[in-house]
Formats: C-alpha cells, structure tokens, sequence
C-alpha cells in the first residue's frame, strides 16, 4: 500500500511537472531543470557537511594545541592512543576512508560507468563520510600533521554520488562522473572558501573531460556549496590579508629560489610517504600494524615534545603566526620537523589530508630562508606564499589550481604573476624526482585494490 502510494505521488507530481513545462513549450528545458535539481541540494548538503566538519576539526585542534603547551608530557600518552583509535576506526569499519581522499574520488571518476558501480560505491558512500569525520577527528586530536581539505572532498563526492544514486527511474538521467566531480569541486570550494580554487582544481586535476560538458552544473554547484559554507561561518578568508606592499625589486629572484626548493622538497615529501607506506604494507600480521601505528604516534609525540608543541597539527596556526604576526622567521629545522611529521603521520593508514600541512611546510621553508637573506615584512610574506605554492605543487603537480587557491586565501591578486611563476618552476623541478604526483600514484593503487576485490566478490 505504501508502495502503491508512493508511486502514485511520483506519477503525479511528473504529470504537473509535465503540464507546467508542456505549457512554456520546452521540454528540453523542463529536463535540463530536473537534472539541475540533484546539483543543488548535493551543494547544500556539501556545504553544511563542510561546516560542521570544519568546526569539529577546529575545535580539536585547538583544544589538543592548549593542551599539549600546559602539559607536554601528555604528548606521549594522547597522541598513540588517538592515532591507534585512527588507524583501527578505518580497519574496522572502512578501509577507503583512509588517507587523503581525492585518490579515491579520481579512482572513482576513472571508474564512473555501469559496469563499475559495485566499485564506486566502495569508494564513495554514506560509512565513508562518517569514518572520514571520527578518523580525521581522533588524528587530529592526537597531533597528527593532517589536513581537513582532502576528506572533505571524498565527503562531497560521496554525497553528490548518493544524492544521484537515491534518484527516481523516472527521473532524466544524469553522468555519474560529473556528479563526482562538481561534488569534488565543491567539497574544495566550501573547505577554503575558494570557489575559483574549486572549478581550476576540477579541470586540471580530476579530468580530461572539457568543462563545457558540465560547466552549468560546476558553477552552480561552487557557488550554492561556498553561500551555504559563508552563511554559517560568514565571508571568511582562510588565511587572511598578509601585508605585501612594496616589495622589493629583485625579490622575484627570491620566488625563483623558493619555488625550485619547495617544489622539490614536495615532491621528495610525497614519494617518502609512498615508500613508507609500501613497507608498512608488507607488514603481514595485524600486531606489527599496531606497533608501527604506536610507533608514529610515539614519533610525533618525540618531535613535539623538543621542539615545539604548535609545530604539529593541521600547520595553519603556523601559516597564520608568520604571515600576520612579527614573528616572522621560523627555526631552521621547522620544515624538516613539518616534512616528517606529515610524512609519519600519512603512512599510518588512517583519514587525514595533505593540502594544510603542504601548506605549512611551504610556508616554513619560504620563512627560514627569508630569515637567512633577512628580508623586509611584505617581502617576507611573498615568499611565504610562493613556498605554499611550490610545496602543494611538488605534491599534487596541479600549479595552476595551487597559485588561485594561495591567491584566494588571502585576497592578494596583485601577486597572481609572483605565485604563478612559483607554481610553474615547482612543477617543472618536481619532475625530476617523480613523473607522477602523489594522488595519481594512489589512484592507481585504489584502482588495483578494487579490481582485486571485484574478483573476490565474483568468485
């Protein structure tokens, strides 16, 4: 009966749909409207899952960063336990959560057709969003150097996914691809409140498909995601207005420097963590995971305690420290200490992003050297900025989308020229140590493990 009913419901509410549009005379505008309607609400519901994830990772990052400065023996009991806590959240209940997540949104755009389905639906789903969130939360509770901006956008393509899946027969069909992708671009706009940073991450990292394609969809899905992010949490930088008035004239040799060592250093960072991470994966038994996991907790923990508290985490109280405070210059060992620590705390398996922390460490290497050649404030913040650069290109190789996401977090379009030079010569440089970026390499191994599992469920 309640069957019957419902399949009533739907009849008639096509039948009014039809009657509206047959009068306007269009039906292909009548079909271009109901498939504009899935976009929408997936934007909203993207744009409040970012909200609240954002402000649940913040709230525990900041009350772990308190924490640890009163007590910093504390380090060595909250961090192994919150990693191990991790790390067992995504063995027990979701091993695709792990990690970053945009490797599993390209897998999954990769993998976007009929034939596929079983396989994206591993990889996107409700059980992801919510170990996503509670993996992230207990690394980031424990210190982990992780970042938000990657599981947000797994949890924006997961919900773009299921809002398409939970669609009716009835309804005009829409590409599954570019619903996973305009989810992904919208996860990205809502994290840093980016939307230029959102469309150029779409086109040049997650497809060869042109964007004319879906280019509406794309749009209208940044712009519903990012209002709904503004509405909640207010027009907001991610950073902030860094002063950059007259700059020096030869500092563009300075962007050169920093974009060549960033660069490279983000590219050695990702492949340390690929390496790693293979040889945690020929640990055999699950005993020698948990010792390994304890023992990246410890490690951190380690690096923490004799250096400096706030050198852990997410790495935007250190963006913001040197960008808009007089303590501009940071220790020498601050980017080996944010290099290793990301790199420790990647490999062991559990949810956490790349994006901050390649950031931060861009943006210590761009401080220390500015402390070495003793540069004025503005100048400084330029090279700063042109490390965030370089070290998210040497990891992710997408330059175009790492200078427009810098130049909206801080509103500074007068250096378009400075960052784009920085993201082109960290790209060039990163070549040399890797062909292939980070996600794609992760991609290809997500790819592999889902063939493997399709071959387990059919025998």
């Amino acid at each position: 009966m309640d069957e019957t009913t419902g399949t009533d419901r739907h009849n008639r509410f096509k039948r009014q749909l039809k009657r509206i549009f047959d009068k306007a005379g269009n039906e292909k505008l009548r079909n271009n409207f109901l498939q504009a309607i899935p976009f929408w609400i997936a934007s909203l519901l993207t744009g409040l899952a970012a909200v609240f994830y954002s402000k649940i990772f913040l709230l525990a990052e900041s009350s772990t960063a308190r924490l640890f400065l009163e007590t910093p023996w504390l380090l060595f009991v909250i961090t192994p336990f919150c990693f191990l806590v991790a790390w067992w959240l995504i063995l027990r209940f979701e091993p695709f959560a792990r990690g970053s997540g945009i490797p599993q949104v390209m897998a999954s755009i990769e993998l976007a057709n009929p034939r596929d389905n079983f396989k994206i639906g591993k990889l996107l789903n409700l059980r992801v969003i919510l170990v996503k969130m509670l993996s992230s939360f207990c690394m980031i509770l424990g210190g982990g150097l992780i970042g938000r901006e990657g599981p947000t956008i797994q949890i924006a393509g997961s919900i773009f996914r299921l809002i398409n899946q939970w669609l009716p027969r009835w309804w005009p069909k829409i590409s599954k691809r570019n619903m996973i992708m305009t989810g992904a671009a919208a996860g990205l706009a809502a994290a840093f409140n980016t939307p230029l940073g959102g469309i150029v991450f779409a086109v040049e990292e997650l497809t060869k498909t042109h964007i004319s394609y879906f280019k509406t969809a794309l749009f209208s899905a940044v712009i519903i995601s990012g209002l709904t992010a503004q509405a909640l949490f207010g027009p907001y930088l991610y950073l902030g207005y860094p002063g950059v008035q007259n700059l020096s004239f030869y500092i563009f040799l300075g962007v050169i420097l920093v974009a060549l060592l960033s660069g490279l250093a983000g590219s050695i960072t990702s492949r340390l963590m690929l390496w790693l991470m293979s040889r945690k994966a020929c640990l055999k038994k699950r005993n020698y995971h948990i010792i390994y996991v304890l023992l990246c907790g410890f490690a951190i923990a380690i690096l923490a305690y004799f250096t400096h508290p706030w050198l852990i985490g997410s790495g935007k109280q250190i963006m913001t420290t040197v960008l808009f405070t007089s303590a501009k210059y940071l220790p020498w060992y601050t980017p080996f200490v944010r290099m290793s620590g990301s790199i420790i705390s990647y490999s062991t398996g559990a949810a956490g992003g790349v994006f901050a922390p390649a950031l931060a460490s861009g943006a210590s290497i761009g401080s220390v050297l500015s402390s070495w050649m003793q540069l004025s404030d503005s100048d400084t913040n330029l090279l700063i900025l042109s490390g965030m650069v370089g070290f998210l290109t040497g990891i992710t190789r997408t330059p175009f989308t790492s200078a427009i996401l810098v130049l909206e977090m801080t509103d500074r379009h007068s250096l378009i020229f400075y960052l784009m030079l920085a993201g082109m010569l960290a790209g060039i440089v990163s070549v040399l140590v890797d062909k292939h970026s980070f996600y794609d390499h992760l991609k290809i191994e997500y790819l592999r493990e889902m063939d493997e599992k399709k071959l387990m469920v059919d025998s």
